[in-house]
């Protein structure tokens, strides 16, 4: 038998990049953020050199590790913290710098408007290798369950009163930490405070729910349900999910191009359905390309009347999505595909050419490329946030969107090299 021995003395002298494999991801992560430009996050860092102060991180390495931590699926700031003292991959990447969890989980959710841009300029830099084109799109949206409980929603007069207890709660807890000015009391009185200030966000957010009730209500001649705001994430919905529950949830709206598979534009809403939904996603596909798809392929939550037509007359897009009860109208005698009496005319045509092979055959590419990047979303772990509201979502949405591309331009800049050989 060859039993372990553990306490045997060994001297081992590797240098970290000797430890770590030649063909490990984390090499190829970091040399994708090498070449990125990072320089409107270096004038944020306030730390100035022979002054007072701890030396800042370099933004690449704090970019490096949440890329590679969404590749893999770990979407916790401690979690990642951990990996950094005991994992290679990480060790690696931070290169003997000393990483915590509070720099870690500040730095995923602070830089929205850099992440939308790094979208924006890496995108665009695989259409200038004509690895990508924009003409043919597919959109879908992907409902991701909110960091916030079904029993946290409560009505406006509920939440009336659970801020009133909490003021009174904060002003007793302040004057504890006046009179105990210890870390504890001022901890008390910080998270009192935070509480309070939530429920003052929902209540704000069941106004304009009430508001919205009102219209509809007026519109549709319909009594809608009282709305409820979530005291722990006020800008969280209850949503209907995959599964036919309803849980508190973000509606996340990809585009993918159906040549390359690259997601080219991102958005989070808190609406439940998908419907009113694709123009804005064209709108942002212009502002952040210049040009637009001529086609979008979507399912039949984006397939209103109003949408198809806004589409035809004012975007110029020709839309594939499904006719809606198309089985019940054929089996009542009914073509599905012919115009109807009040069809706009982009309507019109959307209904006729739904009803051709061509059009049925470039709809079954969507499936292929819509569900399949909302599938490796969900392989990386994105099943439920772990921030609360639509700026920190948007900003966990588009590391996985990034992590997304990197990996797919790497094949595709694989497969274009052995196409030139």
């Amino acid at each position: 038998m060859r039993y372990a021995e553990r306490k045997q003395v060994e001297m081992r002298i590797l240098s970290l990049d000797q430890m770590l494999s030649p063909d490990h991801v984390a090499r190829i992560v970091w040399q994708h953020v090498e070449k990125l430009d990072v320089t409107p996050l270096l004038g944020d860092i306030l730390s100035v050199e022979h002054h007072a102060g701890a030396p800042a991180i370099d933004p690449r390495v704090l970019i490096a590790l949440w890329l590679l931590a969404t590749i893999q699926g770990v979407g916790s700031a401690r979690e990642i913290e951990r990996l950094c003292d005991e994992h290679m991959a990480y060790r690696w990447l931070c290169g003997g710098v000393a990483v915590n969890y509070h720099t870690l989980s500040d730095f995923r959710t602070g830089h929205v408007a850099f992440l939308d841009t790094l979208l924006t300029t890496s995108v665009a830099g695989l259409m200038h290798q004509n690895l990508i084109v924009l003409d043919r799109v597919a959109q879908d949206g992907m409902r991701v369950r909110a960091s916030a409980g079904k029993a946290s929603f409560r009505r406006a007069t509920t939440l009336q009163q659970c801020l009133a207890e909490a003021e009174e709660q904060v002003q007793a807890l302040k004057a504890q930490a006046d009179a105990d000015p210890s870390a504890g009391a001022r901890r008390r009185q910080q998270l009192a405070e935070d509480r309070a200030a939530r429920i003052q966000a929902a209540l704000a957010e069941a106004r304009q729910l009430a508001q919205r009730r009102q219209e509809v209500e007026s519109e549709k001649g319909v009594k809608a349900k009282e709305p409820r705001a979530s005291t722990t994430d006020p800008e969280a919905r209850v949503m209907k999910m995959a599964d036919g529950g309803f849980r508190p949830a973000y509606n996340v709206e990809l585009a993918t191009t159906t040549e390359g598979g690259i997601i080219v534009g991102a958005d989070v809403t808190n609406q439940g359905s998908d419907s009113g939904q694709m123009a804005p996603m064209v709108e942002q596909l212009e502002a952040r390309y210049g040009s637009k798809p001529k086609e979008m392929l979507a399912d039949g939550g984006f397939a209103t009347v109003n949408d198809i037509q806004t589409m035809h007359a004012e975007h110029e897009v020709v839309v594939y999505a499904p006719v809606k009860d198309e089985e019940k109208k054929r089996e009542a005698g009914v073509d599905p595909f012919a115009p109807r009496p009040r069809d706009p005319d982009g309507v019109a045509a959307w209904r006729q050419r739904m009803g051709t092979a061509a059009a049925q055959a470039i709809y079954r590419e969507r499936a292929q490329t819509a569900e399949w990047a909302n599938a490796g979303m969900r392989n990386r772990g994105l099943y439920q946030f772990r921030v609360r509201g639509l700026a920190k979502v948007r900003a966990v949405v588009l590391w996985h969107v990034l992590a997304h591309n990197l990996l797919q331009a790497l094949l595709l800049q694989a497969r274009s090299q052995a196409a030139c050989r």
